[in-house]
């Protein structure tokens, strides 16, 4: 099973913010990578090369965003096309705004498990009841999602693809960062319950060597995908 993490950010500076001592969007790949994301794709633009030298040696793809005026419904499917370019057996995108800073990799975890046992839904992520982001969302409803109104912001998405017929699933993973963005301070967030422990009991390790590495490391990266229109466009 394959489920690649696809990082929405709408803007340079808010890819570079600095979190935790890190440009936002390099926490946020590692995170991906860490929690079993494969292939990770940040989508972003980066006149200046700064979002990609943020990401060096990170296992990431940058990919060109599509038109500004496409809205955010064709940035979510421009990171699942490269995406599905990248791996073609990818089954699935977890699709993660990168305001959503503060979201723990075990959440992605919980996600892509939920997707192995029910793989129908878009599941969605809830704290104390509460849905947030990110989302994962079945390659199989991608047309459906691409058929959406480049007006619609994503959580307006997420109703829109509902009531399209696309079955929803709510997962809770006890995660404050998946309700809480950036405009929350680390400190003043709700305290951490965590996912129900696996029936398995296993404790997964995706990545998480990436999530160690030095930032400095001298490593390659990231991959740079540019602006193609998805096929058929």
């Amino acid at each position: 099973m394959t489920v690649a993490a696809v990082i929405l950010a709408a803007t340079p500076e808010g890819a570079l913010r600095e979190i935790d001592g890190r440009p936002l969007v390099r926490r946020l790949a590692e995170a991906a990578w860490a929690g079993g994301g494969v292939p990770v794709v940040v989508v972003a633009a980066d006149p200046d090369g700064a979002v990609a030298a943020a990401l060096a040696g990170a296992q990431v793809t940058l990919a060109e965003p599509a038109p500004r005026e496409a809205g955010p419904v064709a940035q979510i499917c421009r990171g699942v096309d490269v995406a599905r370019g990248l791996v073609t057996e990818t089954e699935a995108a977890v699709v993660w705004p990168a305001r959503m800073a503060w979201v723990d990799p075990e959440t992605l975890t919980s996600l892509i498990e939920a997707h192995g046992t029910d793989p129908e839904p878009v599941i969605r992520p809830a704290f104390e009841g509460t849905p947030g982001w990110p989302v994962l969302v079945p390659v199989g409803h991608l047309e459906a999602l691409r058929a959406l109104g480049p007006e619609r912001m994503p959580d307006d998405l997420l109703d829109d693809l509902a009531a399209t017929g696309v079955p929803f699933r709510t997962l809770e993973v006890g995660d404050p960062g998946t309700t809480h963005d950036i405009a929350t301070e680390r400190e003043d967030l709700p305290p951490y319950a965590g996912p129900p422990e696996p029936a398995s009991g296993h404790a997964h390790e995706w990545g998480s060597a990436a999530a160690e590495t030095a930032d400095d490391a001298p490593l390659p990266g990231p991959t740079i995908a540019p602006w193609e229109p998805a096929p058929g466009r």
